[in-house]
């Protein structure tokens, strides 16, 4: 079960399952967040946001005894081979990349172009640069808005940290201006090229409409990079080689992997894996893990004998079914 919300809703829900208690709550005061990891009723809290909020809770929550999955932050790298199939994989990281104005923790923020693949970044601009920003419920928009006033500002800060650490903008999407919104919350597609693992750009979440883009020489040196990276929600190679898939779902240390699918999201009979610095907990959502976090196990053993069955002695051994 998953709530979403945006931020000028407060929702709570409570959920009883197996004598098991779980809050799902967005947008609390600390005080609400404390009661919820507090209070003696509540035996599971389960989590999606950020970094700093998902840490406190965990840690809050665990402290009590209670069971918590956070689920936090991600920067979710599609590795880009030579040998990929150019027209889908170009069409599948603008898509990844821009829907939902990237405002999903499963948007696939960077790009990692390997050896030839380089080549491509033109056409991946232009491809973006074609996507139409609009109010979401207007026919043809393939880019809403931002949240809010303050994710706009967010976004567009982190923007700048790129460009004035030295990485190439290839498309600016922050004076995009939308007809009849003109003060909207919009900020159109981006694209940030020549990025180290080093810049702001990189190492934050930016949660918009915004495709950071690496470059390396081998399959090797991307895995390296994504690797280095704190996070481990989600990730995507994109070639025609099984080998090189092989390799790579082997290797990269994340935990959801996608062979040219660009945001691999797992089906509910999957759990939802995300690894690192993308999650706090022992069991994750989804499929069988996510039945095993609101449940509480129990185990019965009974023995039953005839009426006239008498014990012969005392069993001072491990007991056995067979006395």
């Amino acid at each position: 079960m998953r709530i979403h919300t945006f931020k000028y809703h407060l929702l709570i829900t409570v959920v009883k399952l197996n004598r098991y208690l779980s809050y799902y709550s967005c947008c609390l005061s600390f005080t609400a967040v404390n009661f919820i990891c507090d209070h003696p009723a509540i035996k599971a809290i389960s989590f999606v946001g950020s970094n700093q909020a998902g840490e406190y809770i965990y840690e809050r929550g665990s402290k009590n005894g209670k069971r918590v999955q956070s689920n936090m932050g991600a920067k979710n790298h599609g590795v880009v081979m030579p040998d990929a199939n150019k027209e889908n994989t170009l069409n599948q990281l603008v898509g990844a990349a821009f829907g939902a104005a990237g405002q999903r923790c499963m948007a696939l923020s960077t790009a990692i172009l390997v050896g030839d693949a380089r080549s491509w970044l033109p056409e991946l601009v232009g491809r973006s640069k074609a996507l139409r920003v609009n109010a979401g419920d207007q026919p043809g928009a393939d880019v809403g808005p931002m949240i809010s006033p303050q994710a706009k500002e967010r976004v567009c800060s982190l923007i700048q940290s790129g460009v004035d650490e030295g990485a190439q903008l290839l498309l600016d999407g922050r004076n995009v201006k939308v007809k009849g919104y003109e003060n909207g919350n919009f900020v159109g597609p981006t694209i940030l090229g020549n990025v180290t693992p080093q810049m702001k750009c990189y190492t934050e979440e930016i949660f918009g409409p915004v495709l950071v883009v690496l470059e390396a020489e081998t399959l090797d040196d991307a895995i390296n990079m994504v690797n280095n990276n704190p996070y481990g929600n989600g990730t995507a190679i994109f070639t025609t080689n099984g080998a090189t898939a092989r390799k790579y779902t082997h290797e990269v240390d994340v935990g959801q992997v996608g062979v040219n699918v660009p945001i691999p999201v797992p089906l509910p009979m999957f759990s939802f894996t995300g690894s690192r610095g993308s999650f706090r907990g022992d069991m994750n959502f989804y499929g069988k893990q996510g039945i095993q976090f609101y449940t509480q196990i129990k185990t019965v053993t009974s023995q039953w004998k005839a009426e006239d069955s008498t014990l012969t002695s005392p069993a001072v051994t491990m007991p056995t079914m067979g006395r």
